[in-house]
């Protein structure tokens, strides 16, 4: 008899780790953990948008965490993954320093984020969670959707939208 791995519904958010820092994304809105692949960059993207990329036939933002918050490059290793998500009806792929594990609450509900004040709205933390004893800063993916809608405006990202070649010099 084969055994077969089943969903365990009390694991409901996927880890990752930028700069040393725990954070997790709603299992429910992830639809792979990838390796890091080829991208196009684009003129004057919004804040932390590194380029987009071919997913499955759509074209999709890349949104670069470390530049989002505003923390320096770092190298790309083994272990940066991009995470895509549905972040609103919207695919996009988050990258991170390295996916960690899928965990749960523990049927305790997310604390709300410390208010920062200055910057709350480019954090896109939706909730804290505690896990091993740590603090894990939960993204709202709703959030990350208002990060590239400029992009979906101006016909840069979406369904129908096709990256053909990527242009000579264009970083990968």
């Amino acid at each position: 008899m084969e055994h077969r791995l089943r969903h365990d519904p009390s694991k409901n958010l996927v880890g990752f780790v930028v700069d040393d820092v725990n954070y997790a994304v709603p299992i429910a809105r992830v639809k792979e953990i990838a390796n890091p692949g080829q991208m196009v960059a684009l003129p004057d993207p919004p804040h932390g948008v590194v380029g987009v990329a071919d997913y499955r036939g759509e074209v999709i933002p890349v949104l670069d965490l470390r530049a989002r918050f505003g923390l320096p490059t770092a190298v790309a290793t083994r272990r940066t993954k991009w995470i895509v998500v549905d972040a609103a009806g919207r695919l996009m792929a988050v990258v991170v320093d390295a996916a960690t594990e899928v965990f749960g609450t523990g049927g305790v509900d997310l604390r709300p984020p410390p208010s920062l004040a200055r910057g709350d709205d480019l954090r896109g933390i939706g909730g804290v969670a505690t896990h091993n004893g740590e603090l894990v800063f939960v993204l709202d993916t709703a959030r990350l959707r208002d990060i590239v809608e400029p992009l979906a405006a101006v016909g840069h990202i979406g369904q129908g939208t096709r990256v053909t070649s990527l242009p000579p010099g264009t970083p990968t």
